[in-house]
């Protein structure tokens, strides 16, 4: 019986190695984050009766919905943004980082992305990039604004050049914000 646990655990062990070997030499995916939105609480002052409505006090009152409730469908958007839009937003430096591009770990990879809408203004994207390499690199990124799956606007966010081990932010700017999204998802396209 010893013998057999033994060698249930050398199998294992042996299966675990090859594992390890497999994901290795495997080729590293490049970075990409997707985000729902997730904006500061909106408020509208009613001009007649002054009272401020926001998400949280809308729709406390009972009985039917009325026409006016009834009105935006974001759903039933139909409308987006021809073409792909370029733009070269400007970064701030924020920290350095730990130089362990390799097999396993990108060039480059973006994480901790917000969506947000500036009212009467854009929605907008922050999000943060580190280069995780000892070259300087311009990373290209691709970010896509969708309304329930449905393209709103597609950009091409051409980043100025990162130094080898810096984390930056910066803020990518989509759609007006008569276009509804709800959600965005931004890539790596080089390096």
């Amino acid at each position: 019986m010893r013998g057999l646990r033994l060698g249930a655990f050398g199998f294992f062990g042996g299966l675990a190695a090859l594992t390890m070997m497999a994901a290795a030499s495997a080729q590293t995916p490049r970075s990409s984050v997707d985000m729902q939105t997730s904006q500061p609480v909106p408020e509208f002052r009613d001009p007649k009766t002054g009272q401020i409505w926001t998400p949280l006090n809308v729709g406390l009152q009972s009985g039917p919905p009325t026409p006016q409730d009834l009105a935006f469908d974001p759903l039933g958007q139909a409308v987006y943004v021809k073409g792909v839009v370029t733009q070269r937003p400007s970064i701030v430096p924020l920290s350095s980082v730990p130089i362990t591009a390799g097999p396993t770990v990108p060039i480059v990879n973006i994480g901790d992305a917000t969506l947000s809408a500036i009212p009467g203004k854009r929605w907008q994207v922050v999000l943060y990039l580190q280069n995780n390499s000892a070259n300087t690199v311009v990373p290209m990124l691709n970010c896509r604004f969708t309304n329930s799956g449905k393209l709103v606007e597609e950009t091409h966010v051409l980043v100025p050049a990162v130094g080898a081990g810096l984390r930056v932010g910066m803020i990518i700017h989509g759609p007006k914000t008569d276009l509804f999204v709800d959600r965005a998802n931004c890539g790596v396209k080089s390096p």
